[in-house]
């Protein structure tokens, strides 16, 4: 069988395209692009190997940590490894090798090439008795594994093939020839070092040099932002605001545009001291014949040309009013979500600027405040967390999420208070294990670590001082002065008293920069997608020498786990099942060098919080709702939700209480003061129910149709099917779309939610009652809102499906879809169970995950043997002879569609 595989497989890759060959036995080019990474291979095969060796000339520390969840579960299984690595050019970093040497089931050589050059990529993985080996041009290393041009070959062969024997037998001769780890390791060290201190040296007097040459010039997002803030002005705006991911570079974003603009007078307004001051550096590197001055508790600047002010002190009544209403030209104020708090409000009252610009990653409010309006709508430039690491503006992250320690008696939850658990040694060392594991940038950890409350964080860092790990805990009480010198403890390596661990509650959560982070620990329930992203952050800037960020969330068995993966993804559809690919897939969806992964327990417990959590939650629709509108100016309809990618609105429309979006807005909209009759609103539910998930495009066409015709013909729909998605031959669903419009499909007690529901005549011309609804300008936006929707998600979801059915692999389908997408005449999903054999056609619906109460004669074998082949079981009782066994049998000779 295997035999037959690989052959199979070789005459797809070799002979024939077209050939149908399973992937797992299929020779391919393996290279890194937007939507594929070499280093997703690797970590594929080391999941189901049995063992492994690696030859690469090159090893660094940014290319194992990715590898490192997989290279743990391979070392928890006994499941061992050989690696051979070189000294050529003595690029290997001996942290990465002290870091694999750690694992017992990894043994390490290197190969020095005094006498000869070694320069091998490859990867082979044993698998029983067969072995999968990646053969060409990538090393172990973050940039080879995921960014550079890379050709590599990925192939799969018996034991008995002649090149895996050639590779393994070469592999051998440079294992034996080569130097045990302990052995070399330490004189490597000392040259790597020294080459290091020299290159180092170079770089700096290289970047002294270029410095001198040319000024500062924006990235991609500050010059995109540019072109938009100058034509909002050209045009007359008087507001924006500029929404971009922390770490994008927004104050220099704003420098930029402030030295454009050039105002005699400019208005900073921060949260905090200490971000003035970063600002205030921040500016002067770009803007140079200004004087710059803060306005805050300890310093008082009134006339500096460019003056950066905390709110705390501008806001007070004998501060503001020193400066006239038109003193600034421009003003811009930073975390501008703050804004609908009395002590802005002020500000905003009192000064009339030429232009205010606003500043925030996050606009989405939950207090039901309008940031957008504040701005008139106008919108300079967004970027958020994804498109921002496409951009390579942020510093990558490699991202775990880990069980939080477990207790005998106990599990730490949302209402846990102990701390007697919270900050015993159980956990601590546990803490403390996993922040060494995991690793960091850099020769040494400069950690920051969000807690949950301030008791935990003094506690948890005495013991961490206790155990040689210095470190302090910061929170509102501390003044600026005291986190000032922690920030400087924490980062300058000269420093004799440095620590190695901030811990906080949150006051780190926005604003403050710390470049130098390269690790963060979340050690706390996460309270919301926001206030994630803005923690995972603080450790995303870019710096010198960083070549990633490690982030660590300790998972314990939280109610809003649901919440790490809609914010990792950025999907605000809260789509479960989106969510569930995401926590599956998300190291192979991310952009970029970044990575996620998941542990076991984790993984399982995030499975729980997204099955036990509701997003048909009315207060979510509102929320959702009004971030919308506020960042429109406008009520939001269907497709707007879409084409923002802001929740998904199907599930509105699901919602008992609404099933069409007029009585959600009813619900919702003080504004909204349509009315439609019960016939309209039946009609509007009937689609909404029907069509709006976009599931297939033909009922649609015919109702736009009847629309701008008040006729349609089957010829016409025909054609437009062809012409807009390509689709020919379809007859028959068209005849099944025809069917569903005159609702004789449904079953009767369906049938009557609908009403009296028509479309058109026999003759397919608009029926009277269409036409009347039509005359009303409600009823029609709502209806073309809802129809556009469904086009967009065929569009964009559905279309390019199987040949010759309207599905689509990989996607979602009821038993009710299967019934209306296979054009059956009726809906017969109410006795369909498992499958039915109908109309040339078996849908078969296997419950995968079974309980283990069922009864005996329904526990079916339905089971994967592989990629390519499933194990499916009949009803029982059903005899090999029997007319409904030999149709399934004998499906392509009787031309049944399984």
């Amino acid at each position: 069988m295997i035999n037959e595989d690989i052959l199979n497989g070789a005459k797809t890759a070799f002979i024939d395209e077209n050939n149908s060959s399973s992937p797992d036995f299929k020779p391919k080019l393996l290279f890194n692009s937007k939507h594929t990474k070499v280093r997703n291979e690797i970590i594929d095969q080391l999941r189901t190997c049995d063992e492994f060796i690696i030859s690469t000339a090159f090893i660094t520390f940014g290319g194992i940590v990715p590898l490192l969840e997989e290279l743990k579960n391979l070392e928890n299984n006994n499941i061992k490894g050989r690696i051979l690595t070189t000294d050529y050019l003595y690029f290997t970093e001996p942290k990465a090798l002290k870091r694999l040497n750690d694992f017992k089931n990894i043994e390490i050589r290197m190969f020095t090439t005094e006498n000869e050059g070694f320069h091998t990529k490859g990867y082979v993985f044993r698998k029983n008795n067969n072995y999968s080996a990646i053969v060409g041009s990538s090393n172990l290393t973050s940039a080879a594994l995921v960014e550079n041009k890379e050709w590599n070959v990925g192939f799969t062969t018996t034991e008995n093939g002649e090149i895996i024997i050639n590779l393994l037998d070469e592999f051998d001769e440079l294992w034996n020839k080569s130097k045990g780890l302990d052995e070399i390791l330490p004189a490597y060290e000392k040259i790597y070092n020294d080459n290091i201190n020299f290159k180092e040296l170079r770089e700096i007097t290289d970047k002294l040099k270029e410095r001198n040459i040319k000024d500062l010039v924006p990235n991609t997002m500050q010059e995109a932002f540019l072109r938009n803030i100058r034509s909002l002005i050209k045009q007359g705006e008087k507001r924006a605001i500029l929404v971009s991911a922390t770490g994008t570079g927004k104050t220099y974003a704003s420098a930029f545009a402030v030295k454009d603009f050039n105002p005699k007078r400019f208005l900073f307004i921060v949260h905090r001291e200490q971000i003035a001051k970063q600002s205030i550096a921040a500016y002067k590197n770009v803007i140079k014949n200004k004087s710059f001055g803060l306005l805050t508790g300890n310093e008082k600047n009134f006339n500096a040309d460019y003056v950066f002010a905390t709110i705390q002190t501008l806001s007070k009544d004998d501060i503001y009013t020193k400066f006239k209403k038109d003193e600034f030209d421009y003003i811009i104020i930073d975390e501008v979500h703050k804004a609908g708090a009395l002590s802005y409000q002020k500000i905003f009252n009192y000064f009339t600027p030429e232009f205010y610009l606003g500043m925030t990653a996050s606009p989405e409010r939950t207090d039901g405040f309008d940031i957008y309006e504040l701005f008139d709508h106008n919108i300079a430039h967004e970027i958020r967390l994804q498109e921002a690491l496409e951009e390579d503006l942020l510093c990558p992250f490699h991202y775990f999420g880990i069980h939080d320690v477990k207790f005998k008696d106990k599990e730490i939850d949302d209402n846990f208070r102990d701390f007697n658990y919270l900050a015993s040694n159980e956990r601590v060392d546990y803490l403390l294990e996993k922040s060494e594991f995991y690793g960091y940038s850099g020769e040494r950890i400069k950690a920051l670590v969000f807690c949950s409350r301030k008791e935990e964080a003094k506690l948890l860092s005495k013991e961490f001082t206790r155990r040689g790990h210095p470190s302090v805990v910061l929170t509102g009480e501390n003044s600026q002065e005291e986190r000032l010198d922690a920030i400087v403890r924490l980062t300058n390596d000269d420093n004799p008293n440095n620590i190695e661990y901030i811990f906080t509650v949150d006051i780190f959560n926005e604003g403050v920069d710390i470049p130098e982070i390269n690790q963060v620990l979340l050690v706390r329930p996460t309270e919301s997608p926001i206030i994630f992203i803005q923690q995972l952050g603080r450790g995303l800037r870019k710096f010198k020498n960083k070549e990633f960020v490690v982030i660590l969330d300790f998972i314990g068995n939280y109610k809003n786990n649901y919440m790490i993966p809609l914010a990792l993804s950025g999907d605000r559809s809260y789509d479960k099942d989106n969510l569930r690919r995401y926590l599956m897939e998300g190291n192979k969806i991310i952009p970029g060098v970044s990575s996620i992964n998941f542990d076991e327990v984790s993984k399982q417990k995030i499975y729980e919080s997204i099955n036990n959590t509701s997003f048909s939650r009315i207060a979510l629709f509102k929320e959702k709702y009004n971030n919308l509108k506020f960042k429109l100016g406008r009520i939001p309809f269907l497709c707007d939700f879409y084409e923002n990618a802001d929740f998904n609105p199907e599930i509105i429309l699901k919602h008992n209480k609404f099933r069409c979006y007029h009585l959600f807005l009813s619900e919702v909209e003080e504004d909204y003061l349509d009315t439609l009759s019960e016939d309209e609103i039946n009609s509007l539910i009937f689609i909404s129910q029907n069509l709006a998930n976009g599931k297939r495009p033909h009922e649609i066409l015919i109702l736009k149709c009847l629309i701008s015709n008040r006729y349609f013909e089957i010829s016409k729909i025909e054609q437009l099917l062809f012409k807009l998605f390509g689709i020919e031959n379809d007859l028959k669903s068209i005849e099944s779309a025809i069917n569903i419009l005159k609702l004789d499909f449904f079953v009767e007690n369906e049938k009557a939610k609908y009403g009296l529901t028509t479309f058109f005549d026999d003759n397919y011309q608009i029926s009277a009652q269409f036409r009347n609804f039509l005359a009303h300008e409600t009823y029609r936006k709502h209806l073309e809102d809802v129809l556009d929707y469904g086009l967009l998600k065929y569009r964009n979801v559905y279309a390019s499906q199987s040949e010759g059915v309207n599905l689509k692999l990989y996607e979602k389908y009821s038993r009710k879809d299967a019934c209306r997408l296979l054009n059956w005449p009726h809906d017969d999903s109410s006795t369909m169970y498992g499958y039915r054999i109908k109309h040339g056609t078996c849908p078969i619906f296997v419950t995968y995950d079974k309980n283990e109460d069922i009864s005996e004669s329904t526990k079916y074998k339905d089971e994967f043997i592989s990629k390519d082949f499933f194990s499916w079981m009949t009803r029982s009782k059903v005899k090999l002879e029997s007319k409904e066994a030999q149709a399934i049998i004998n499906d392509k000779d009787l031309k049944i569609h399984m």
